[in-house]
């Protein structure tokens, strides 16, 4: 059972939450916050193995929440669900290392796979927010490209394959799908890619794919 701590301001975004994650039998919302440092004190107690936070809540926001979570309980995932998609918080976001990025309008089952993603020790990023990473990167920047060109060149072929997924915001079990594979294969390349290119989680190797080739933010 993955136990969730949900911290949100609004208490009937919080109802809704908890109804979506309560649907999967595998999924247990143990407590539920309205700050940001209820969330720090209560993700910081036993139980709690994925915290979902808001971005924008009363005493500190949902990304001081991951900051604050880093110094405290490295391990523990949050992932950042939010109204707001902008890049400034996408940004922060990445170099905070939060275990997913997520807009409040994804769709339930995106939801529970995020969640069951950071619990995997996968970092995810909704498609619609892989978009908005994407989008950051600057074609024009032609030693940017030639860098993540020699740093990719490093990645087999099937290593490459998974790598231009990732970037593409799929899932392990939508990239195995694709490439005909089992997730647990995919894990492990992820796992070498990310050892190859010298990434911290799946938004980095995005990033760098995009830097490379920035013909794929179209």
């Amino acid at each position: 059972m993955i136990r969730v701590l949900i911290a949100d301001d609004e208490p009937l975004i919080r109802a809704g939450i908890r109804a979506v994650l309560e649907s999967d039998p595998g999924l247990s919302v143990v407590a539920e916050v309205a700050d940001g440092r209820a969330a720090v004190e209560r993700a910081a107690a036993p139980g709690v193995d994925v915290v979902l936070v808001d971005i924008r809540m009363p005493l500190l926001d949902g990304l001081g929440v991951v900051e604050e979570l880093r110094r405290r309980k490295p391990a523990l995932p949050v992932v950042v669900l939010t109204s707001f998609g902008g890049e400034p918080n996408v940004v922060r976001a990445v170099r905070h290392r939060s275990a997913g990025f997520l807009l409040k309008n994804a769709r339930p089952a995106e939801l529970i796979a995020a969640v069951r993603a950071a619990h995997a020790g996968e970092a995810y990023l909704s498609p619609a927010v892989a978009r908005i990473v994407l989008g950051m990167v600057e074609p024009g920047d032609a030693e940017r490209r030639r860098a993540a060109r020699t740093r990719l060149a490093t990645l087999a072929g099937r290593e490459r394959d998974v790598a231009d997924l990732v970037a593409e915001g799929l899932s392990n079990a939508a990239i195995g799908t694709r490439l005909q594979m089992t997730e647990a294969t995919i894990k492990t390349y992820v796992s070498r890619i990310l050892t190859k290119l010298g990434c911290e989680n799946r938004v980095q190797i995005a990033l760098l794919v995009t830097s490379a080739c920035p013909e794929r933010r179209s």
